[in-house]
């Protein structure tokens, strides 16, 4: 069992907010053109990420505190298809992807898969993920950085990077927080 952030938390996506209540509901506005805002009836959710569209085609992704996700929005490429996951520890949502790190520290993604970036069936000792609109990054237990997906401009070029706390994933780069205070990028 997950525990409640009781203060609350926010996403932004492209053109759509979401907020988690202190009491596990999500609220959201902005534009719903994909459905991306239907998240009135979730309960018990203890994360949201935002999946973003250049296009307004977004999703929005909640994990709730007995480790199963729920997603709404924009499905063409399957991102919402989370329904059956189980013992999720953590989410990340990209464009056209979610991600999921288990408790066991192994990690699932469904949706677009065009350049690789939900090929993470390999990945254990997993600590946090990050979702770019391209590319998946994994930190692992012994702070190195694995990444999967789209890497024309070097964004998954993260092998030599270790004594890291923290991953981040943007449009087309990585960043990386040391132990020592330096970032990675």
């Amino acid at each position: 069992m997950i525990r409640f952030n009781r203060n609350g938390s926010i996403a932004a996506g492209y053109r759509h907010s979401v907020g988690l209540r202190r009491d596990g509901s999500v609220v959201a506005a902005g534009e719903n053109r994909a459905g991306q805002c239907d998240v009135t009836g979730w309960r018990e959710i203890v994360v949201v990420a935002v999946g973003n569209a250049h296009t307004g085609n977004s999703h929005t992704v909640g994990l709730r505190a007995d480790g199963s996700v729920v997603a709404a929005g924009w499905n063409k490429y399957g991102q919402c298809d989370v329904q059956g996951w189980r013992g999720i520890a953590a989410i990340a949502a990209g464009w056209r992807r979610t991600v999921g790190l288990r408790h066991d520290g192994t990690v699932v993604a469904v949706g677009r898969n065009g350049d690789g970036e939900c090929e993470v069936d390999g990945w254990r000792g997993i600590t946090a993920v990050a979702a770019g609109d391209w590319h998946t990054v994994g930190l692992r237990r012994d702070g190195t950085v694995v990444a999967v997906g789209n890497n024309r401009h070097g964004q998954c070029k993260v092998d030599g990077w270790h004594g890291v706390l923290a991953v981040a994933a943007g449009y087309l780069h990585t960043v990386g927080l040391r132990a020592d205070g330096r970032v990675l990028a």
